[in-house]
C-alpha cells in the first residue's frame, strides 16, 4: 500500500540501481555502490490564522561511488544525479569514474566485507503515508495555534504553526551482492506562541513527530503545552554567578547524548579531534549510567535494518555503567582505527540513556525534588562545545529552583563546564523519557555547572 504513493516500485528501484551496478562494471570499476531514492511530501504553515506557506515536494535522486583499483591501492568517484534515466545513470557513472581516476589511492577505501552485509533485512514497518490534503493539513495546523491563543489574553502572538507529512524509499546496493531498500515516512505538527507584551514577552515551542500519523498528538495539545511554555516564561529575572546542581529538561538532555555520540564517532576519534579519544572499555560516565542502541524497534523513528553502506546493524550495549563498550563506526572509519564497522555509516539507531538508578516514579516533578536548589535548564543556544578539549559553554534559559520548587524564570545565563566532569557528574535520569529524533531520554541532573549571570 505504501508504494502506490510513489512513481516507481521498489522493483522498479532495484533493477535500475542494478543498471547502475552493470554501467559501473562494464566501465571497468573493481567495485561500486548506489542508493536511489524518491519522495513525495507536504508542508503549510499558518501565523495568527492566516496561510503563511504551502510547500509540496517530489523528488528522486541517485547517487553512486565508483572504486578503482584493488586492496590498499583504491580511488573512488563519487557522482549524482535528478534523472534517472538510462542516458543519464550512464553519464552519472562515467563522471563518477573520470573522478576516480584521478583521486590519490586510498587504503581504507572500498565497500564493507562481504560477510557484514545485510543479506535478509527484517521489515521494521517505517512507513505509513499520509495522504492528508492541503486544506486538512492547513486546518490541523490553524487548530494547534489557535489553541494557543485560547490557553490565556498574554498569548498576543505567534510565530505560526506548521504540519509537514513525508513519504519517501530508497534502495541501496554494492557489487558485492548487496542490494536493498525500504519506505519510510515521518510526520510533525508544531506550533510557536509569543506571550506578553513589550519589552516582556518570551516565546517557546512544542512539536509532535512521528512516522504513523495517527500516533501524533492532536494540534490542540500542542498548541496548549507550547502556550503553557511560553506563559511560564514571562518575567524571567537575571541571576548571579554561581556553581550549582543543574537539570537538563528531557529534550535538551537528548543534546547531552548527541555530544557523547560525536565525541566517540569514527571521523573525530581518528583524527584525534575528540575529547574522549581511547575511551574503549573506560569509564566515560557515572557507574550508574547505561546507553543502548537498538536498531530493530518496529515502527521508530531511528529503526533500519543496515545502515547506509548496507553493513547489519545489531542491538548492543554504547555504554554499560558508565564505561565505553563501543563507539559508532563506519567501515571507513574502522578501518582507519584498525577496527571493525559498527553499523553506523549515517549515524545512531534509537539510543536510549539510562540509569540503573531510576525507578517508575522518578517523573518531571520528582527530578525536581532531586535537583533541590538549582538551575533547570528548558533552553540551550549556541554551538558552544568544544569536541577536542571537551570545553562546554552555552547561553540559556530556564527556571530556579528551591526545594523542589519552581521559583521564578531565569534567562540572559551562561552555562559552563567540560563534558568529560558533565558525563561523570551525571546524578540522575529521569523516568519522563521522550524520543528526540533518534534519541531517547528523560531528564538529566548533574551535580554541579557554573551558571554564569548578568
Amino acid at each position: 500500500m505504501s508504494e502506490s504513493v510513489f512513481i516507481h516500485s521498489q522493483d522498479q528501484l532495484k533493477q535500475l540501481a542494478q543498471d547502475v551496478l552493470r554501467y559501473a562494471k562494464e566501465k571497468g570499476a573493481s567495485g561500486a555502490a548506489v542508493e536511489i531514492s524518491e519522495g513525495s511530501g507536504l508542508s503549510v504553515s499558518v501565523r495568527k490564522g492566516g496561510v503563511e506557506t504551502i510547500e509540496q515536494n517530489k523528488d528522486k535522486g541517485m547517487g553512486v561511488t565508483v572504486y578503482l583499483g584493488e586492496e590498499r591501492h583504491i580511488r573512488r568517484g563519487n557522482a549524482s544525479t535528478s534523472d534517472l534515466s538510462q542516458k543519464a545513470l550512464k553519464d552519472t557513472v562515467e563522471a563518477a569514474y573520470n573522478i576516480a581516476r584521478f583521486t590519490a589511492e586510498d587504503d581504507c577505501a572500498g565497500l564493507p566485507d562481504d560477510d557484514l552485509l545485510e543479506r535478509n533485512p527484517q521489515d521494521l514497518k517505517l512507513c505509513y503515508p499520509w495522504l492528508i490534503s492541503t486544506e486538512e493539513a492547513v486546518e490541523l495546523a490553524q487548530r494547534g495555534e489557535a489553541a494557543a491563543f485560547a490557553v490565556d489574553k498574554r498569548i498576543t502572538n505567534s510565530e505560526g504553526a506548521s504540519v509537514y507529512a513525508q513519504q519517501s524509499h530508497f534502495v541501496s546496493a554494492n557489487s558485492r551482492g548487496f542490494i536493498g531498500g525500504y519506505p519510510y515516512s515521518r510526520h510533525t505538527i508544531s506550533v510557536a506562541p509569543i506571550a506578553g507584551k513589550g519589552s516582556n514577552m518570551q516565546r517557546d515551542d512544542w512539536y509532535t513527530s512521528m512516522r504513523d500519523p495517527k500516533k501524533l498528538a492532536a494540534p490542540e495539545a500542542v498548541g496548549c503545552y507550547a502556550a503553557q511554555r511560553a506563559l511560564a516564561r514571562l518575567n524571567a529575572r537575571k541571576i548571579d554567578t554561581r556553581t550549582c546542581p543543574v537539570l537538563f529538561e528531557a529534550p535538551l538532555a537528548a543534546g547531552l547524548l548527541g555530544a557523547f555520540v560525536q565525541a566517540v564517532s569514527g571521523g573525530a576519534l581518528y583524527r584525534k579531534s575528540t575529547f574522549l579519544l581511547d575511551s574503549l572499555g573506560k569509564s566515560a560516565f557515572a557507574s550508574h549510567v547505561q546507553i543502548t542502541e537498538d536498531p530493530h524497534v518496529i515502527g521508530a523513528v531511528g529503526s533500519s535494518p543496515f545502515d547506509e553502506e548496507g553493513v547489519k546493524t545489531s542491538r548492543r550495549d554504547v555504554v554499560k555503567d558508565g564505561v565505553v563498550q563501543g563507539y559508532f563506526l563506519s567501515t571507513y572509519s574502522a578501518r582507519k582505527l584498525g577496527m571493525q564497522t559498527t553499523g553506523n555509516a549515517g549515524g545512531s539507531h534509537n539510543l536510549c540513556m539510562t540509569s540503573s538508578l531510576t525507578v517508575p516514579t522518578d517523573n518531571f516533578k520528582a527530578m525536581l525534588k532531586k535537583l533541590d536548589t538549582g538551575l533547570l535548564v528548558t533552553e540551550l543556544m549556541g554551538q558552544g562545545v568544544n569536541y577536542v578539549t571537551g570545553d562546554y559553554s552555552r547561553g540559556a534559559s530556564g527556571f530556579w529552583v528551591e526545594k523542589g520548587i519552581i521559583q521564578y524564570p531565569v534567562e540572559e545565563i551562561t552555562i559552563a563546564g567540560n563534558m568529560k566532569d558533565i558525563f561523570m557528574q551525571v546524578v540522575a535520569i529521569g523516568a519522563d523519557t521522550l524520543v528526540r529524533g533518534t534519541k531517547q531520554t528523560g531528564s538529566i541532573l548533574i551535580e554541579n555547572m557554573v551558571v554564569a549571570g548578568g
